[in-house]
């Protein structure tokens, strides 16, 4: 498993970011896939350790592709310049709370929750938050949680509280939110530690609790509880 190899790669793939270039280190960028496809697989079995609902998962079903859609973007650059991978029950296109990882140079991180809801299972999630609201504010203020997440991802966040719910709530700005999502950010050095496997574990584990909190809105939504 050579970290600093993808990294590597992934910074001359951003900078040559054409075909004709990949083509021509399509070797190098194959060793890569080969050791993060590994790391994939030994972290999932990691997180398995804590997280029993996804220790059947394969590696394969969870780790994102590097060509990009550019059907319907502006930017029609052919490869992401980032490895990533979601692990969760039903693997990278999973509707549930999991655990992402996302390995780029300089903007390395984790994320744990359920991100960009279809608006359906969004509002299940905003009822669950407000019905149960001090469960969750037991998760989110214990101290390895708050410590190591010190805030919910807030991009797309709503202006004002969402029809259907009192204005005056006092946890109204967990309502506003889109992404029901934590990150914790990973630097070049640390993503080249001997001991990575354990330290990205480490840090979902203090997440495990919120995903399971997510999870059971996502099982109701779903009819499965």
């Amino acid at each position: 498993m050579n970290v600093s190899n993808m990294l590597n790669f992934l910074r001359s793939l951003k900078e040559n970011n054409n075909r004709e270039w990949f083509a021509a280190n399509k070797a190098w960028y194959e060793a890569c896939k080969i050791d993060f496809d590994e790391m994939s697989k030994m972290l999932i079995l990691e997180i398995a350790t804590f997280d029993p609902e996804i220790s059947n998962l394969n590696a394969r079903d969870c780790v994102f592709r590097i060509y990009r859609d550019t059907r319907f973007s502006k930017d029609k650059t052919p490869y992401k310049t980032h490895f990533g991978v979601f692990i969760a029950e039903g693997g990278r296109k999973s509707e549930r709370a999991g655990y992402y990882l996302h390995i780029e140079p300089g903007n390395g991180f984790l994320a744990s929750g359920v991100w960009c809801p279809p608006s359906a299972l969004l509002k299940s999630l905003r009822k669950s938050i407000f019905d149960n609201i001090d469960e969750l504010n037991e998760i989110r203020n214990e101290d390895d949680f708050k410590n190591t997440f010190d805030r919910f991802f807030d991009e797309d966040k709503l202006k004002t509280v969402p029809a259907g719910f009192p204005k005056d709530f006092p946890d109204g700005d967990l309502l506003k939110l889109k992404h029901y999502m934590v990150e914790f950010k990973l630097d070049d050095d640390f993503l080249q530690r001997n001991d990575l496997l354990q330290q990205l574990a480490n840090v979902f584990r203090r997440a495990y609790p919120f995903n399971r909190f997510l999870n059971y809105a996502v099982d109701e939504y779903k009819g499965r509880v």
